[in-house]
């Protein structure tokens, strides 16, 4: 069976988390009139979809992903009309905008909930998950995570709610279809908008087993996968949504898929499903993430990950999608997770790019990883603003554990890394705001910034133009067939991309050491990018990608 051809299939995705892309105002917050004066850098760079992070009117307790008014923006971000600008902006370049939504739960501010908690039979009692106590304890054993328990009591009706986060987000009641209809409301106000679609926070968890058993599991990550993912109705709901909403218009949905693994990936995104386009699926980005999650990392390898892109090449095959993504705003810099940040932060970032950029699947570029900014290293737990760290540094200290030992934690493996301003120029904070921004920008601003990148012919920037630019010209990295070619040197990542009258081959060596790949027929290939300037056939750099024409 034949691809079918979509925009969303051939363009690239830019993340924009608001909060730290550009300040307009000198408040220290990120703001949509700051992004709107860098519409033509992104223009430029050669990206065509913006996903950007929730600017709804929120208490910002999650940064944003708590929405207390779906159908207002946050003072903090800006006005409707400056969203209305932002969009006819991106519309006057020729991009598109992906809207972050969180359908999973609101805030605790929201107004359904502060009437929800008000009495047992209150009008949206039902909007939200309610539940009688066990003997004193919560109605059940399972986790939020962002730590500690997913219920809380409610002492004026003396029930608990559930959140799967935290507890200012009480989770949604998808089995009331007054509260989906209201949902979709929402999405329908936002695309008559003229947006360009959803990005939907945390998709996979919307139906609840309605048993509410205690669960059991030896590790987070797998009572997310048996208990909170895939629920019995998440289908028939997110059917349900396509039809009453998005069918409706000509637009890209990608699902965040927590506990969504390769074995009903499809059912998300099967062609014939009629659901979501693709899926943002983690499988790649847990890796390392131990019973209790990021703080209580295992080890993992190069391997893992490549069988991992192996797996669900052969679960979608031409019948789903997925978008290819190495960080986003969860996880910490790609070139300080998978690559060597240190001494060969340029090479690595290189390469990094180049395989997000050719595997197969509509690849995103979170905010920065085009100049290869890197994670922070904060020295005091003041400094981080994340309710996930700050959750889990409460738990891990009252158990006995080092704020310094959780600090080193925090700045390999939490959230902040990827949050801290974006790297515009060497003046102070980055460029990013006239004042102290909301959070510390990364010391490394004077060497690491955009100014001094395109400044530089050799910079991680223009290497990013380059690939956005081949990729544009290019059906085989847009919907050929992806192939991995087995290589003896288990550092080496060798696959091809082949379309009907196009073949291309992807090299990659993913440490710091020579190595040695093969090909046969590598002389009648002709190299159309590379990380080093001259490269001999057979033997790789530390870190050297090539992309070869066949």
């Amino acid at each position: 069976m034949l691809v079918q051809k979509k925009w969303w299939k051939e363009e690239v995705i830019y993340q924009i988390y608001p909060r730290s892309f550009q300040d307009s105002n000198g408040d220290g917050i990120g703001d949509i009139p700051g992004i709107i004066s860098r519409l033509d850098y992104l223009k430029d760079l050669g990206v065509d979809i913006i996903w950007l992070g929730p600017v709804y009117k929120t208490p910002n307790d999650d940064n944003g992903y708590d929405i207390s008014n779906y159908y207002e923006i946050e003072p903090e971000f800006g006005t409707m009309d400056d969203f209305d600008h932002f969009l006819k902006g991106l519309k006057e370049r020729g991009m598109r905008l992906v809207m972050d939504i969180v359908l999973n739960h609101s805030s605790d501010e929201h107004e359904w909930f502060e009437q929800s908690r008000e009495s047992k039979d209150n009008a949206f009692r039902d909007y939200y998950i309610w539940k009688e106590g066990n003997d004193g304890l919560p109605p059940n054993n399972w986790l939020s995570f962002f730590g500690g328990s997913a219920w809380e009591y409610d002492q004026q009706t003396d029930e608990y709610y559930l959140h799967l986060f935290t507890k200012k987000q009480p989770d949604l009641n998808w089995e009331n279809p007054e509260l989906r209809r209201k949902l979709y409301d929402i999405m329908l106000f936002w695309l008559d908008k003229g947006i360009d679609g959803f990005r939907m926070d945390v998709i996979s968890l919307i139906s609840k087993r309605q048993d509410f058993a205690y669960a059991n599991f030896k590790s987070f990550g797998q009572l997310v996968e048996t208990t909170y993912a895939n629920g019995p109705r998440v289908h028939e709901f997110i059917q349900e949504m396509y039809a009453k909403v998005l069918a409706r218009y000509d637009v890209m949905t990608v699902g965040e898929g927590p506990g969504i693994t390769k074995d009903v990936g499809l059912d998300y995104v099967g062609a014939d499903r009629a659901e979501l386009n693709m899926i943002f699926h983690l499988e790649h980005m847990f890796l390392g993430f131990g019973p209790r999650g990021r703080f209580d990392p295992v080890p993992y390898n190069w391997d893992d990950i490549k069988m991992i892109i192996r797996d669900w090449d052969d679960a979608m095959g031409e019948q789903g999608w997925i978008s290819v993504f190495l960080d986003n705003h969860d996880f910490p810099r790609m070139v300080s997770r998978f690559g060597n940040d240190h001494t060969f932060r340029i090479e690595s970032a290189k390469m990094l790019a180049m395989m997000v950029l050719t595997l197969k699947g509509t690849p995103c570029i979170y905010q920065g990883s085009e100049i290869a900014m890197t994670n922070v290293q904060f020295n005091s737990i003041d400094q981080f603003r994340d309710i996930e760290t700050i959750n889990f540094y409460k738990e891990f200290s009252g158990e006995g554990m080092s704020d310094q030992e959780f600090i080193e934690l925090a700045n390999q493996y939490g959230r902040d890394n990827v949050r801290t301003p974006m790297q515009w120029d060497a003046t102070a904070h980055g460029g990013f705001s006239s004042s102290d921004p909301w959070i510390a920008v990364n010391p490394n601003f004077r060497e690491i910034n955009v100014l001094n990148a395109k400044e530089d012919p050799d910079s991680v920037y223009y290497f990013y133009k380059a690939l956005l630019e081949i990729r544009k010209k290019s059906t085989a990295l847009k919907y050929g067939k992806w192939q991995e070619l087995n290589q003896s040197d288990s550092n080496v990542y060798v696959y091809t991309r082949e379309a009907e009258n196009e073949k291309l081959l992807i090299v990659l060596n993913h440490s710091d050491n020579l190595a040695m790949f093969e090909y046969s027929a590598i002389e009648q290939c002709q190299i159309l990018l590379s990380n080093y300037k001259n490269s001999d056939s057979r033997q790789l750099k530390a870190w050297e990608c090539r992309l070869y024409r066949i």
